[in-house]
């Protein structure tokens, strides 16, 4: 490690910001993908003001020295982990929430605000801010901006993307630049906070974000319905969205991941459960509302339709789709988890594709959906101190994105791109959309400093 390096770091940052020991620095190194080679940091940064960012960029820009910016490491594509001998900028600590405006419905945060926390704090003014990851609980909203996240309720409100309106970013040489507004509308000049939500800390460190809140909607209420066949499930959902219903929730669990909840948790799934469809509805009516959808599962073929009566019942109905990544994980130990999206119409030949990979590798092969937005997880169990089921893991999990792309989807709905599917951005974008992202790479990091090796 240069003596050059630390030196200069420590003119502008505190003693306990700096973090060298290896020990310590190797737990930073990656998130929690599989399969994504991370190298070895130099020195891990834990700043709490815009201006020891800033510091630190200035130092990385004047040494040429890499920045990987952080923030829980729950990501899952690599898209955190530490380039070697770089700066881990770990962005945890900066985590207060700035201001919330029931008025103007924004709340300003700082990156290192847990989603679950802001989420809870605007519910005391009764408010909503509806992305909603799986791991809301840990993951940041930086983290959430760098991937552009998604979550359970995106059928209904959309992603991260949607309700970020301004940002304050540090550039690679330390520049601050403020994007977007405040306001509820605004059209001046390019989109630059578009441009940074979901860029993986590639163009720039996030410091701060305007959000928009919405007003907290009704409790909403759950209904599950069962299937013989992930067939007829996808069909159900087909005709709960052309009948032009807007549920908050709409997922979906293949056999093997049902078998897997009843495993794990005695859910007390039938085994005779093909698929297990979820719906839900947040509006003034939701009794009504599941009533006509569970009509129209039972027109698909539902061999049940189970309604919930209150908020407990429909949390009690939740729990399954909440355990579905867990018990995938307890049945091989390892997991490589998909997040290939496909339109609507495509998510039964995508599952059906699914099956037949999973034969063919002779592997077990989850599926869980955010069925409404024809979102997948395909979750390939496998024993990861077995080489040749290692080896046949990752060459399924190829299969899956190549049979997404050509049913017209993309490689990844919420997760990122980071070191996983780096060969497959360029699949899916073409060489004139490489080249074009490239050059906005280099207008705003000429130096190439920022999250090397990620996205292309």
């Amino acid at each position: 490690m240069s003596r050059t390096l630390m030196e200069e770091l420590r003119t502008g940052l505190p003693a306990e910001a700096i973090l060298v020991d290896a020990d310590v620095t190797a737990s930073y190194a990656h998130d929690m993908a599989s399969f994504c080679d991370a190298g070895t940091p130099a020195v891990v940064v834990l700043p709490r003001t815009v201006e020891e960012v800033q510091h630190v960029m200035r130092t990385a820009t004047a040494l040429r020295v890499p920045v990987v910016p952080q923030g829980a490491r729950t990501g899952l594509s690599g898209g955190a982990n530490a380039s070697e001998g770089c700066i881990v900028l770990s962005l945890v600590k900066m985590d207060r929430i700035l201001e919330i405006n029931p008025v103007d419905r924004i709340a300003v945060v700082e990156p290192g605000v847990i989603n679950a926390t802001i989420s809870r704090a605007v519910n005391e003014h009764g408010l909503y801010y509806p992305p909603d990851p799986s791991s809301w609980e840990m993951c940041t909203i930086g983290g959430n901006i760098g991937t552009a996240s998604g979550g359970l309720c995106c059928v209904k409100y959309g992603v991260t993307a949607e309700y970020v309106l301004g940002l304050d970013v540090v550039l690679a040489d330390g520049r601050l630049l403020q994007t977007g507004r405040r306001t509820a509308k605004g059209v001046a000049g390019y989109d630059l906070t578009r441009l940074f939500v979901g860029s993986e800390g590639s163009l720039g460190i996030v410091v701060k974000a305007t959000l928009a809140l919405k007003p907290q909607p009704p409790q909403q209420l759950v209904l599950a319905a069962e299937f013989g066949s992930a067939e007829a499930a996808c069909d159900a959902v087909c005709r709960i969205m052309e009948g032009g219903y807007v549920p908050s929730l709409l997922e979906l669990m293949d056999r093997t991941t049902v078998k897997a909840v009843n495993d794990m948790a005695n859910m007390g799934l039938p085994e005779t459960t093909e698929a297990l469809l979820l719906a839900a509805f947040d509006t003034p009516d939701p009794t009504a509302d599941l009533a006509a959808v569970g009509a129209l599962c039972e027109a698909a073929g539902a061999t049940q339709v189970v309604p919930a009566e209150d908020a407990a019942e429909s949390e009690l109905l939740l729990q399954a789709r909440r355990l579905s990544l867990t018990a995938l994980e307890a049945v091989k130990g390892t997991t490589m988890i998909d997040d290939v999206c496909v339109p609507r119409s495509k998510l039964g030949e995508l599952l059906e594709g699914v099956e037949r990979i999973a034969e063919k590798y002779d592997l077990t092969i989850g599926v869980c959906a955010h069925a409404g937005d024809g979102n997948t997880h395909p979750t390939v169990c496998f024993d990861a101190q077995d080489a040749d089921e290692g080896r046949r893991a990752r060459e399924s999990f190829d299969e899956i994105m190549a049979l997404g792309l050509e049913l017209g989807g993309t490689i990844t709905g919420e997760h990122g791109v980071g070191v996983l599917k780096k060969e497959w951005l360029a699949r899916e974008l073409g060489p004139v959309g490489v080249e074009m992202q490239q050059a906005v790479k280099a207008a705003f990091d000429p130096l190439g400093l920022l999250n090397p090796g990620k996205l292309f």
